[in-house]
């Protein structure tokens, strides 16, 4: 556990990083896209390659992310990690992290962002309060000792999702989409389909990168297939219940409208795609 008098989760790197994505991505979910592009600008450019932010981000992450199958090899990994933090320049550091608080502070339309809840909050705090002692002189050796051992025991946790392939560089796009789809599934219950949450993949992406249009032609594209499959079904359902339900639900598909881009009208896109899913079900019974 860490004192609050050595953490200050202002200026930790995995904190701040995973705080914006979720701006990022709470901002799409309520159609914000203006706020949206803002926390990715800043995203983009003080954890772009060449900074301290980014090779510090690097290291955190791997921390965080990587599961090993032995205590060994996690001591290894710490040896590792201690010597790739003495290599970075704290002063540079710490001067990014000032012009990256306030950039947020000036930037984002939030005075809740740094109250904003973020998984392994502990784990975190304890990570970059080691990175912070491995770069300084600091002679508190039973804390940092103490905080060793913690992250070797996080490193032989399993943990859900861990790849070291995705921890190579800062993925921004992969972590919006996660937390995206975790906004969807709370803000309109359940768990979203496969291919409702590629929907959401495609929509993060497209927002974050495409124009007006290119993104009007994503929907459109869900669109057009969501009309071909109930056509299909139509012509092949014996089930006069559900053929009776078809209608309906062809004039919802009819009335979808691929230029609205705000959440509501998302909204009812994976609706349908949902109702599309159930009735390919009933064919396959």
């Amino acid at each position: 556990m860490t004192s609050k008098k050595n953490h200050n989760k202002k200026r930790n790197v995995g904190i701040i990083y995973e705080q914006l994505c979720r701006k990022v991505s709470e901002c799409l979910v309520e159609g914000d896209r203006e706020q949206a592009d803002v926390a990715l600008s800043i995203l983009k450019k003080h954890f772009k390659k060449g900074t301290e932010l980014y090779k510090e981000f690097r290291l955190f992450n791997s921390l965080v992310k990587t599961t090993v199958s032995s205590d060994s090899i996690a001591t290894r990994i710490i040896e590792k990690a201690q010597e790739a933090a003495s290599d970075h320049d704290g002063t540079r550091l710490n001067q990014e992290k000032s012009q990256l608080i306030k950039e947020i502070n000036h930037s984002l339309e939030d005075r809740n962002f740094y109250h904003t809840r973020v998984p392994e909050y502990r784990t975190y705090a304890t990570i970059q309060t080691l990175l912070n002692n491995w770069r300084s002189d600091n002679d508190n050796l039973t804390q940092t000792a103490e905080f060793e051992q913690k992250i070797c025991e996080w490193l032989v946790t399993e943990k859900p999702g861990s790849n070291l392939d995705e921890m190579k560089t800062p993925d921004i796009n992969k972590l919006t989409v996660k937390i995206m789809r975790e906004n969807f599934n709370k803000k309109y219950n359940g768990e979203m389909t496969t291919a409702q949450q590629n929907l959401v993949r495609e929509f993060v992406f497209t927002q974050q990168t495409a124009t007006h249009d290119e993104i009007t032609s994503v929907l459109n594209e869900q669109k057009n297939k969501a009309n071909k499959l109930v056509a299909g079904y139509k012509d092949n359902c014996d089930n006069r219940f559900i053929k009776e339900k078809i209608p309906t639900i062809e004039e919802a598909i009819r009335s979808l409208d691929p230029t609205d881009h705000k959440d509501d009208n998302v909204a009812k896109f994976l609706t349908i795609m949902g109702l599309c899913e159930e009735l390919q079900e009933k064919e396959n019974e």
